[in-house]
């Protein structure tokens, strides 16, 4: 039997790609497509819910997805630590309830990120920056936000990031001492650079999205991992078999260049 598919935001760009990878995977239905005109109460009888609505409207989405015994998979930018935190403590109290929220469904961003995280045990110099079509609305991306964070988590065993006149405008936005730049440009798809700096060196890591398309392979593959998870996961690591970098070793990894 298919699993039902209900698709929040399904009028967006990202909504309507969506649907297309819903109808061409096999084993699901798309049998709700909801718009900001529907009741999140459509959404009962769903086996798996797909939201690609704005960050305002998510949380909501993700209450009512989950009241409905649904699973979730969420490709709405705006979930924070803080936001992630608190979903993570109400799964808890859910027994079978699943919910991935993927800042990004590109397999090339995935891994880059990944790999900034190896950089990062070995790097204690790093800012991000990150450019995006002028339609979106939210500044910076959740890719960014969650790149910050997963390189802040690994720098918080060797000292934090170095991050000089982080209290200037100019500076980028600061997540958890990492500066973050946001760009909206028109030409721009998306894109991201995490350059890390070293001793008379620099190392960027660099993906850019060209289309949409990018995504399909990720919403597919985060859709097939979603029906058999329970609890919060975040992101398509575990689902591309990304684990913890082999060969790291924490005590061991000091800063190319340790701060001034």
């Amino acid at each position: 039997m298919s699993v039902q598919v209900a698709v929040v935001g399904a009028s967006g760009r990202l909504g309507r790609i969506v649907g297309q990878v819903v109808d061409a995977t096999n084993g699901f239905q798309l049998t709700k497509e909801l718009g900001s005109n529907n009741s999140l109460d459509e959404l009962a009888g769903v086996d798996l819910v797909v939201d690609v609505s704005l960050p305002g409207v998510s949380p909501k989405v993700v209450d009512a997805a989950l009241e409905h015994g649904a699973k979730v998979l969420v490709g709405t930018s705006g979930w924070d630590a803080d936001k992630l935190d608190g979903l993570r403590k109400k799964l808890a109290s859910l027994p079978g309830a699943g919910v991935m929220v993927v800042p990004n469904f590109s397999v090339g961003s995935v891994v880059g990120t990944h790999l900034a995280t190896i950089a990062a045990h070995y790097f204690d110099s790093v800012e991000i920056i990150e450019a995006h079509h002028q339609g979106k609305v939210d500044s910076p991306s959740g890719t960014a936000r969650n790149t910050a964070e997963r390189i802040a988590e690994v720098r918080d065993a060797h000292g934090g990031v170095v991050a000089p006149h982080s209290n200037q405008t100019a500076r980028g936005d600061d997540i958890h001492g990492v500066s973050v730049h946001s760009m909206r440009l028109a030409g721009v798809v998306a894109q991201q650079e995490v350059i890390f700096g070293g001793t008379a060196e620099t190392l960027s890591i660099r993906h850019d999205t060209y289309s949409a398309d990018a995504y399909r392979h990720g919403i597919a593959v985060a859709m097939k991992a979603v029906m058999d998870q329970e609890g919060l996961v975040v992101g398509l690591d575990q689902a591309l078999g990304l684990g913890v970098p082999v060969g790291v070793d924490d005590a061991a990894s000091d800063p190319v260049e340790p701060g001034a």
